[in-house]
């Protein structure tokens, strides 16, 4: 599909979307599930085939039944009422803009928002997001296809302070934090306790 012109209007449109995006996170409290359909749209990048990436193609049926995006149908749909009224936004630049909103809605920065994505048809082979049962490795294989470095890892792994782990979608369940609604430090501070903790409870010191 062809990228969209960013001209005034598209703009306009973006500002409006995003006060629409606010009020909806905010009553529905689905902040969360929010940044994960769009963490999930954008993972799939390979930075080698230049495929897969944030272009919308996660709405599509075949990507949806993907085993690491279930349950996002639900933000998918409640996005659908914003995208019937900012019809000119890709379903690319909508979906990135709700993680963006989903994060200061619950006390993260306020984040500048750049739009121009494209929508794709088009969805990438299942296995490009990363799979909670695996390990390091595993994580920067992922990683490292998308052009993304062990830093990126630690700072992205850093948005699980949102939210929750639902044993129908990922077979893991509970909160990672205590306020889970709440973008802080959290997740940050509780893995380094626990480290720590698991540490000196065997003597060693450092990562093996």
């Amino acid at each position: 599909m062809a990228t969209p012109i960013v001209d005034a209007e598209y703009l306009k449109e973006i500002d409006k979307a995003r006060r629409d995006l606010r009020a909806l996170i905010s009553s529905k409290n689905c902040a969360p599930i929010m940044l994960r359909l769009a963490w999930h749209d954008a993972g799939t990048y390979d930075v080698n085939t230049k495929t897969g990436g944030a272009n919308g193609s996660i709405r599509n049926d075949e990507e949806l039944k993907h085993s690491a995006n279930s349950g996002l149908k639900i933000a998918i749909d409640l996005l659908e009422p914003v995208k019937k009224r900012h019809p000119k936004i890709t379903y690319a630049d909508l979906y990135q803009l709700a993680g963006v909103v989903a994060v200061e809605v619950t006390g993260g920065p306020t984040i500048e928002f750049v739009p121009g994505r494209k929508d794709s048809k088009v969805s990438p082979n299942e296995g490009r997001l990363p799979d909670a049962k695996k390990g390091v490795q595993h994580l920067r294989d992922i990683f490292y296809r998308m052009g993304l470095s062990d830093k990126d890892i630690v700072a992205l792994s850093g948005a699980h302070t949102l939210g929750r782990a639902h044993p129908e979608r990922s077979g893991f369940e509970g909160a990672w934090t205590s306020e889970p609604l709440k973008f802080d430090n959290n997740y940050f501070v509780r893995g380094t306790i626990e480290t720590a903790h698991r540490q000196g409870s065997t003597g060693r010191s450092g990562v093996s």
